[in-house]
């Protein structure tokens, strides 16, 4: 028996940082060139959900091979009617993990599904879920975003020992990643095993406020934003000089960044 695919040795490619162990800042010449062109001003729809699809399929996958279980399995080929070698032994992703994708209105919405069609095809569709997350900013006299209000939701059921993946463009203030995060651990029947982030892009204030706020929560990012910075410290490591890094304008936006990703998903941009 072949012993090449016994034990799989899945290594990311990461950026280097000093944030802390749970964030991982990928760095990808594939998925930070999708981004790019993602967050171009001459994009628009129907080229946005194009790409918003292409990043989160190779999104999800990377997740996946990192994060989920795995198991020994044996699967006959096409081949075995002809040849009893016909058969692959290794490890793979084990199809009996429960997963769960949490669909936040209205930028996550595109995001999850594409998680959740993925998911059906990796694993057991009887173990794969999507819920769904209802929230709105809410913002001071000056546009600042002080919280969320969150206006509803459809849990399909218990959330015990499942993995809970979060896939949400922009990490920006937290402030609808700490509701979902809460929500999850405190408002839902059971534990989850573990609850993972998917973006796009996330900011030094996201993963400060998340390092506050859910310590526990394992983040993905195609890209980080901080280009408000100093040049002093866009020159060092992420994370060396965290307290001087800014990624938000004075209205929450991230820069670089890609504008609003829930108007544009939706087609909404003024």
């Amino acid at each position: 028996m072949d012993r090449t695919y016994r034990t799989l040795r899945y290594r990311l490619s990461e950026a280097q940082h000093r944030y802390g162990e749970g964030f991982h800042l990928l760095a990808e010449p594939y998925s930070l060139s999708l981004l790019a062109r993602l967050c171009s001003p001459d994009t628009r729809q129907p080229e946005v959900n194009t790409l918003i699809t292409l990043l989160y399929q190779h999104l999800v996958g990377v997740v996946a091979s990192q994060e989920l279980p795995r198991a020994r399995v044996r699967i006959d080929s096409r081949m075995k009617a002809q040849h009893p070698e016909g058969t692959y032994v290794g490890e793979a992703i084990d199809p009996e993990t429960p997963a769960i994708t949490a669909s936040i209105a209205r930028a996550g919405m595109l995001p999850s599904q594409v998680c959740f069609d993925t998911l059906n095809h990796l694993l057991s569709p009887a173990r794969v879920r999507q819920d769904h997350i209802f929230m709105n900013r809410k913002l001071d006299r000056r546009g600042r975003v002080i919280g969320v209000d969150l206006v509803g939701s459809k849990i399909g059921g218990p959330v015990d020992d499942a993995i809970v993946l979060i896939p949400d463009p922009m990490g920006a203030t937290a402030s609808s990643m700490s509701a979902t995060v809460e929500l999850y651990r405190n408002r839902c029947e059971g534990t989850p095993r573990k609850l993972v982030a998917l973006h796009c892009i996330v900011t030094p204030e996201y993963l400060r406020r998340m390092r506050s706020d859910h310590p526990e929560l394992v983040v993905y990012a195609i890209r980080l934003d901080r280009g408000l910075s100093p040049p002093d410290v866009l020159a060092t490591v992420p994370g060396t000089a965290w307290d001087r890094e800014r990624g938000l304008n004075d209205h929450q936006y991230i820069v670089p960044g890609g504008g609003g990703f829930g108007e544009l998903l939706n087609n909404a941009l003024r």
